[in-house]
């Protein structure tokens, strides 16, 4: 799994048995292998651009999948593991851009999204029978192509009692809604708005930092409730459930329309970390509050790199003082590791031929997604 934030490649190795509500999932080993500057450089050149040099997507296409193939064999040959006894890859690839018809206002054009890494390169390059591209299927069969978590937490997350929120907050945040077992209501899955990608883009571009670590530059900035007011103003927010953004709305461009609505000057680079900080938490937390008005014994379960962020967490406990927030390695899952796991479960999933393992969500579309790719 490769995210927004550029890091590095998250690579799960998991032990799958059973299918459907069957599916038992153990993780033997997970480990997140960084990215040499070289290929967050290369995708930075194409990463949500309306306008880019089509030779350069032509050649970072492969160059991505090269470059994942590479950390896969590396992390096999670290954990002693022979690729021949691993029956599948599932790779998601690198999200370059998402334009669903809610983003883009064009509604000549469908709802698309774009995932480089072509499966064959990684096929061959591993040995290993490969599974890739899954959005597109979820698209095609009349969704957005995210969030696809709602899949295998609902297989595996569901609760007899507690209604669970799991949210991962990745470069955009996003949760799925997963009422316990004796509601009548429906799960469902959705973006929310920006996680940490409006943070990561602002110290990238001011300190020349992947990241805000540890949230010392957000810690040491006072938020201005101004700029916050502005930033939480955007019609995307109030949108009805399920939902799907990107880096193609919330990111400096927004930042700085957000600054001249708000006319503020002379905010230091860190009152602007606090304020971007608590803009992701309220962003967070607004979705939250519409799905779990007039419910008990609810508990949000959070993954992703934002886990990290403790003035975010810390934002988001504050927000949600009546309700359990936790990491989802309280209910046996890495945090980091989850995304991963996710779609390695979808190729199980697509290679068990179960169309229809998702009857208890909402607005997800019944169809076994990823492409098959073949080493030989």
């Amino acid at each position: 799994m490769s995210g927004t934030s550029l890091d590095g490649l998250d690579i799960a190795l998991c032990h799958i048995q059973g299918s459907g509500v069957d599916t038992k999932l153990n993780i033997l080993h997970f480990e997140t292998l960084p990215y040499e500057e070289q290929f967050r450089t290369y995708i930075r050149k194409i990463f949500a651009k309306t306008a880019i040099n089509q030779q350069d997507l032509c050649g970072i296409n492969p160059y991505v999948a090269i470059t994942h193939s590479n950390l896969v064999n590396q992390a096999l040959a670290k954990w002693g593991v022979n690729p021949l006894d691993v029956d599948l890859i599932a790779s998601h690839g690198q999200t370059v851009y998402h334009a669903p018809q809610i983003l883009t206002k064009d509604y000549n054009l469908p709802n698309s999204t774009l995932q480089i890494g072509d499966g064959d390169h990684i096929a061959v390059h591993t040995k290993i029978i490969t599974l890739s591209d899954f959005r597109q299927k979820h698209i095609a069969a009349g969704g957005e192509g995210a969030p696809l978590a709602a899949y295998g937490d609902f297989l595996l997350f569901t609760d007899m009692n507690e209604t669970r929120i799991l949210l991962n907050i990745g470069g955009i945040s996003n949760f799925t809604f997963l009422p316990n077992q004796n509601s009548a209501l429906q799960g469902f899955a959705t973006d929310l708005g920006p996680g940490n990608t409006m943070m990561n883009q602002y110290m990238f571009e001011h300190f020349d930092l992947e990241m805000d670590v540890n949230a010392e530059k957000a810690l040491s900035g006072k938020i201005n409730d101004r700029l916050l007011f502005h930033l939480l103003q955007e019609d995307f927010l109030d949108l009805a459930f399920p939902k799907t953004t990107g880096p193609e709305l919330f990111n400096l461009s927004y930042l700085q329309k957000k600054l001249e609505e708000a006319n503020v000057d002379k905010l230091s680079h860190e009152d602007i970390m606090a304020t971007l900080n608590m803009f992701s938490a309220k962003a967070i937390v607004q979705g939250i509050r519409k799905v779990t008005a007039g419910l008990e014994n609810i508990a949000v379960y959070v993954s992703g790199g934002g886990i990290h962020n403790p003035l975010l967490m810390q934002n988001i406990s504050a927000e949600l003082p009546d309700v359990k927030v936790a990491s989802i390695d309280e209910i046996e899952m890495n945090p980091d590791a989850k995304e991963a796991c996710l779609f390695a479960l979808l190729a199980n999933e697509a290679v068990a031929g179960n169309p229809d393992h998702v009857s208890g969500l909402k607005d997800s579309p019944a169809v076994c997604m990823g492409k098959v790719s073949f080493p030989y």
